[in-house]
């Protein structure tokens, strides 16, 4: 069940927030808690009622488990070092089974000559961002810049909350301890609320699913058989699709957060704006560069410790980025290149794409498309294909290829690429806060919705691209 389904629109939501309205204040975690562990036991709903109640009830292990970890280091401070190794070693140790023992595996396979096997081992929906928050939260505590949380229903709402639970954005527990036991509910929280989701449905299903169909077809047509103007107007469509698919995920939890009283971090800021890929990282998925920042780069030593050490931190960093997002090398590469496009704009081009903003533009329209498709293609051999299609060389000169196959493709989608160019501005924010209280912005965003209904029912509502990681 995800956002931008029927299902949920139509059923989970509105039984949700009725029996959440309903109820008194004190018992408003509890129906947190407890709807969303429902949610996200029906992510699991295809793979039968066992698997179901087996993942569900991992889930609720490490609720548990991390919330005791939390009590320990803060009831037993001598011992709160032994008790915070044991949390960390119990949250990674689920994320690196389930991410990467299929990774690992094949990687013997291949430098050994062995031939092991194991069953397909299905990840666990939005292991990557529940493992991130446990992880932050027995820190924050053992660093005592938290207090632990004295309730179980209060942490079991705070990790399990389904607005930010599959796919974000990461938001530690110093963000929410407050509105967990005090929080404001009103008509005009709820009005906003709806409105910001109704945003993040559309930039969903009417942006990043319809320029999703795009390079959905370039895979079916094979891409050496593309032109170099359809390649990059394929992976220019992918860098709008997953731009569109993510923040719009991002705006619908940080819409319905506040709908429940919360503030959810934004996680956005304009990314394609940047002129340089540092500023990139600060403006995309905001929470992950932060919770790097905080709880690796920073205890590593950042870049008080000399230019030798920053480059090492950096390089970690960047190397958990890349293995985070995805057990594949192409993940790795991906996560590399960042690294040395930021090392290379710190210490030689950064000054001169800050000063000259123009150029520092032009190279960035460059940039993204090539570090997405690293980031989009895992298998190193079609990666080189595409890229021999991006410069205008065929790996096999018997393959036909119409030149002239953009004109069709722009003809379909050439108005959903003006709609990601417009929409990644923010010319549309500047608008929308004109005109956020007439009864023109109303009309307009119901408008969206139901545009955006239509296509759901019409079979286009992919899932979430994050929800892979």
């Amino acid at each position: 069940m995800v956002f931008s389904s029927l299902e949920f629109i139509f059923l989970f939501l509105p039984a949700f927030l009725l029996i959440y309205g309903c109820v008194p204040t004190k018992y408003k975690n509890a129906v947190i808690f407890i709807g969303s562990i429902f949610f996200y036991s029906m992510g699991f709903s295809d793979l039968g009622k066992e698997k179901r109640f087996l993942y569900t009830s991992l889930f609720l292990l490490t609720v548990l488990f991390n919330f005791i970890i939390g009590e320990f280091i803060s009831n037993f401070r001598k011992a709160s070092k032994v008790w915070l190794i044991i949390g960390i070693a119990f949250n990674f140790w689920w994320l690196l089974f389930f991410k990467y023992t299929g990774f690992a595996v094949e990687n013997i396979n291949g430098l050994f000559g062995a031939d092991f096997t194991v069953k397909n081992i299905i990840l666990p929906i939005g292991i990557s961002f529940y493992t991130f928050q446990n992880v932050s939260y027995i820190i924050d505590v053992y660093r005592k810049k938290a207090a632990s949380e004295e309730s179980f229903i209060n942490y079991g709402a705070y990790i399990s909350m389904f607005p930010q639970l599959i796919a974000g954005p990461i938001v530690t527990y110093n963000t929410v301890a407050e509105q967990l036991k005090n929080r404001t509910h009103n008509i005009k929280k709820v009005e906003n609320g709806l409105k910001t989701f109704t945003i993040g449905l559309g930039y969903k299903v009417l942006i990043a699913n319809q320029l999703g169909g795009l390079w959905s077809d370039l895979q079916m047509i094979g891409y050496e058989s593309i032109s170099t103007p359809l390649a990059w107007m394929g992976i220019i469509a992918y860098s709008f699709q997953l731009y569109f698919d993510f923040m719009g995920y991002s705006f619908m939890a940080i819409g319905l957060g506040e709908i429940m009283g919360f503030t959810i971090p934004k996680n956005f800021d304009y990314p394609y704006l940047s002129v340089t890929m540092t500023e990139f990282w600060r403006r995309w998925h905001i929470t992950l560069g932060t919770w790097f920042r905080e709880y690796i780069y920073i205890p590593l030593g950042g870049n008080r410790k000399g230019t030798a050490k920053l480059i090492r931190n950096s390089f970690i960093v960047w190397l958990f980025t890349g293995l985070w997002h995805g057990a594949s090398w192409n993940f790795v590469l991906w996560g590399l290149v960042l690294f040395g496009l930021i090392i290379l704009e710190k210490f030689v081009i950064g000054d001169f794409l800050n000063k000259h903003r123009f150029v520092g533009h032009l190279y960035m329209i460059l940039i993204i498309p090539l570090t997405w498709l690293l980031f989009a293609v895992t298998d190193f051999g079609a990666l080189g294909q595409y890229f021999s299609r991006l410069f205008g060389s065929a790996a096999d000169s018997e393959i036909i290829v119409n030149g002239k196959d953009y004109v069709k493709y722009w003809g379909i989608y050439g108005k959903f690429f003006i709609a990601g160019l417009i929409f990644s501005t923010r010319i549309p924010e500047l608008i929308y806060k004109k005109i956020k209280s007439s009864p023109f912005c109303a009309i307009l965003l119901l408008a969206v919705f139901w545009a955006s209904v239509y296509c759901m029912y019409k079979g286009m509502n992919d899932p979430f691209l994050y929800f892979r990681f």
